[in-house]
Parts: C-alpha cells; sequence; structure tokens
C-alpha cells in the first residue's frame, strides 16, 4: 500500500472522530467557542510535533517565503471557517447528515484543481467525483 493512501485512511479516520467528539462535546457549549478552543489545542500539539521532530529552526524559513506565508495563512482561515460551519452544522444537526455533506469538499477540491492547476480528471474520476457528489446527497437527504 502506498504511503500517501495509508496517510489519507488515517486522515479520514481521524476526521470522523472530529465529528464524533466534536457532537459529544457540543451538547451544551457555543459552537464557535469550543471550536476557538479545539484551534488552541491543535496548534500546542502541533507546535509539539515540530519540537519533538526538531524542526524549530524551519519555522524561519517559513516566514521569510512570503508568497507561501500568505497561502498558508489564507489555508488557515480558510480551515478555521471550515471548523466553525462544522461545529454549528453538527451542533444543529446529525453527524449523520453533516459528515456527507462537509465530504462534498473532496468535490469542490477537484473542481477547483482542474480550474486553478490545470489537473486532469479522467473519465472515470468524472464518474467516481459524480458518485460522491450523489452518494453524499442520498446520505445526508435520504
Amino acid at each position: 500500500m502506498s504511503t500517501w493512501l495509508i496517510y489519507a485512511l488515517l486522515s479520514a479516520l481521524a476526521a470522523s472522530l472530529v465529528a464524533i467528539f466534536g457532537k459529544i462535546g457540543l451538547q451544551h457549549l457555543d459552537a464557535n467557542t469550543a471550536t476557538a478552543i479545539r484551534a488552541v489545542v491543535m496548534a500546542l500539539f502541533l507546535v509539539g510535533v515540530v519540537v519533538v521532530q526538531g524542526k524549530m529552526d524551519l519555522v524561519s524559513e517559513v516566514l521569510a517565503d512570503r508568497k507561501a506565508l500568505l497561502f498558508i495563512v489564507l489555508s488557515g482561515v480558510a480551515g478555521a471557517l471550515s471548523w466553525l460551519f462544522y461545529f454549528m452544522a453538527i451542533k444543529n444537526g446529525t453527524v449523520s447528515q453533516v459528515a456527507p455533506i462537509d465530504k462534498l469538499s473532496v468535490v469542490f477540491a477537484v473542481i477547483l484543481a482542474v480550474i486553478l492547476f490545470g489537473e486532469k480528471v479522467s473519465l472515470i474520476a468524472g464518474a467516481g467525483i459524480a458518485l460522491i457528489s450523489i452518494g453524499a446527497l442520498m446520505v445526508a437527504l435520504g
């Protein structure tokens, strides 16, 4: 099995736990405040990972690359907005409805990759994207 696939499957498993743990934790809390606390926990955890890996010296390299830093900041803002909307959605809806709709991000990412990066999508991959869209809607709304 390819390394990227193992990491992608681990990412999907961890993301599924975000929904489950988030739904349990949000029962009597404000979604935005909980999301902010989650972000702090994530930041501390990830800084710890960088420290343990001995890569703190690479922080200055990231900060020095203005273009990369701009897009990392924009990615962070997009991620924060995603978390805010996701936590508000699972607070007010069911995980079994919200999670599939959230996974439409796969469809949006592929469409944006084609538009922005000129990535090619085969007929089979296009059919898969269509099936993801239909499947997510069927699970969420069915």
